[in-house]
């Protein structure tokens, strides 16, 4: 990912491709963290990774591996021609099937300038990843006030696209999910000049 990172910067200058390659990463090192804080799975399948000078686990499960590369090549994909509205980590019961907690990463579209035929952004790179550090570093910092998951749960990740976008025949086209009594808290944004992330957890109130 570091070959990726240096792509994604030229004469202070990132790359619609190189923005959405930096929103996969932290994609990839947020669910990874959501999954371990949250407990969804033995501490034990995770191992440590570093990230902009953060510490984070991420999944040594083969099967998860998979699946999140499949959708996060995807989620690159539709980043790049601007399809996606909001990408979602749904956390239900395994037995109830009752959604216990959600996070939402809406996505919004800021115009670049043309650089030949290709979009750029204005914003530098060390200034991108330290937005980046700051919301995986409170999403870690979440787990102090959010309600135990006191059930075995799974996870699924739902992806919330424009009308015209065409869904590959391998994905399942779903519900959206709703939380009763959900409280929700709005953690840090981040923005590459192209691509600016807000995320969001909801979460099941008793």
């Amino acid at each position: 990912m570091e070959t990726k990172q240096a792509s994604a910067q030229s004469q202070n200058a990132i790359t619609l491709k190189g923005s959405a390659a930096l929103v996969r990463e932290y994609l990839n090192y947020g669910i990874n963290n959501i999954l371990y804080q949250r407990g969804i799975y033995p501490s034990e399948d995770f191992t440590t990774e570093q990230c902009y000078g953060l510490t984070i686990l991420m999944s040594t499960n083969e099967k998860i591996k998979a699946f999140l590369k499949n959708v996060l090549e995807q989620i690159e994909e539709w980043l790049i021609k601007k399809k996606i509205e909001k990408i979602t980590l749904v956390i239900n019961d395994i037995k109830t099937k009752e959604t216990l907690e959600r996070w939402d990463f809406k996505v919004q579209y800021d115009e670049g300038t043309m650089n030949g035929t290709e979009e750029v952004g204005n914003k530098e790179l060390r200034i991108i990843q330290k937005e980046i550090r700051d919301v995986l570093r409170q999403i870690s910092a979440t787990v102090s006030y959010l309600p135990l998951l006191d059930t075995v749960c799974v996870f699924d990740v739902v992806v919330q696209t424009v009308l015209d976008t065409e869904v590959p025949h391998l994905w399942d086209l779903s519900s959206p999910t709703f939380i009763a009594n959900a409280q929700e808290v709005q953690l840090r944004t981040f923005s590459t000049s192209l691509h600016r992330m807000e995320t969001y957890v909801s979460y099941k109130v008793d």
